[in-house]
C-alpha cells in the first residue's frame, strides 16, 4: 500500500496490542481492505466474499490468513474461522454493511454484533476516507497512484450490555449501539481529516 499511494493512518496505538479484537470497517471502494490489511498494527483476519477467491488469488488469500464466506445463505464454515480468529486472539476485520456501498454504516448486518457479543471481543471502528475519491488516471477503478488515503481507527469499545445475553433482542439492541458508535467515529474522522469520503 505504501509503495503505491501515501496512507496516513491516524490512531493505530488505539488498537489493543494483544488478545481478541475486531476492525468494523466502512466499505465504499474496493481497496479499503487490503489498505487496512496494509496499515493495520497487526494482522487481520477478513471475511471477503467468495467470489474473490479465483485463480492465483484463492491460495493467496487463503495464505496470509483470509476467510472466506458465501453471502448467498448462512456460512457456517466462514463463522467458525472467524470464531476461532477470534478466540485465538486474533484480529478479525469486518465491514458491518456487508457489502460495497456509501461506506457511511447507515445499513448494519447483525454480524458484528454476534462475533462481538459472543466472544467479547472489544470492536474498533476504524474509516478508511480518499480511496473512493478521484480516478486515477492508469486505472480508473484505483484512486490515483501516490495520492493521499486516511486510515483512522477510534477507541475500542464493548458492543454488550454487559449482561452476557445473546438473545436476538440483545443483538438487535447491540446493532443499534454499534451503527450510532461507528458512525460517529466516521464522523469525527472526516472532521480531523478534513474529508467527505
Amino acid at each position: 500500500m505504501y509503495g503505491f499511494w501515501k496512507p496516513r493512518v491516524l490512531g493505530a496505538w488505539r488498537v489493543p496490542a494483544a488478545g481478541p479484537v475486531i476492525l468494523a470497517v466502512n466499505h465504499s471502494h474496493i481497496l479499503d481492505g487490503p489498505m487496512l490489511m496494509g496499515t493495520a498494527p497487526r494482522p487481520v483476519h477478513f471475511l471477503i466474499k467468495k467470489e474473490a477467491f479465483v485463480g492465483p488469488l484463492d491460495p493467496f488469500l487463503l495464505g496470509i490468513g483470509q476467510l472466506k464466506v458465501d453471502r448467498s445463505s448462512t456460512d457456517r464454515t466462514a463463522i467458525t474461522g472467524a470464531l476461532g480468529a477470534l478466540e485465538a486472539g486474533g484480529v478479525l476485520g469486518i465491514f458491518p454493511e456487508g457489502t460495497r456501498g456509501e461506506g457511511d454504516f447507515a445499513s448494519l448486518r447483525a454480524g458484528l454484533a454476534y462475533f462481538a457479543v459472543r466472544t467479547g471481543a472489544p470492536i474498533v471502528p476504524v474509516a478508511v476516507l480518499g480511496s473512493a475519491g478521484r480516478a486515477g488516471r492508469l486505472v480508473k477503478a484505483l484512486p490515483p497512484l501516490r495520492g493521499r488515503v486516511d486510515v483512522v481507527f477510534g477507541d475500542a469499545f464493548e458492543a454488550g450490555d454487559g449482561s452476557g445475553r445473546r438473545t436476538r433482542k440483545a443483538l438487535d439492541e447491540a446493532t443499534v449501539r454499534i451503527q450510532e458508535r461507528l458512525a460517529t467515529h466516521l464522523e469525527n474522522a472526516r472532521r480531523a481529516t478534513g474529508r467527505t469520503g
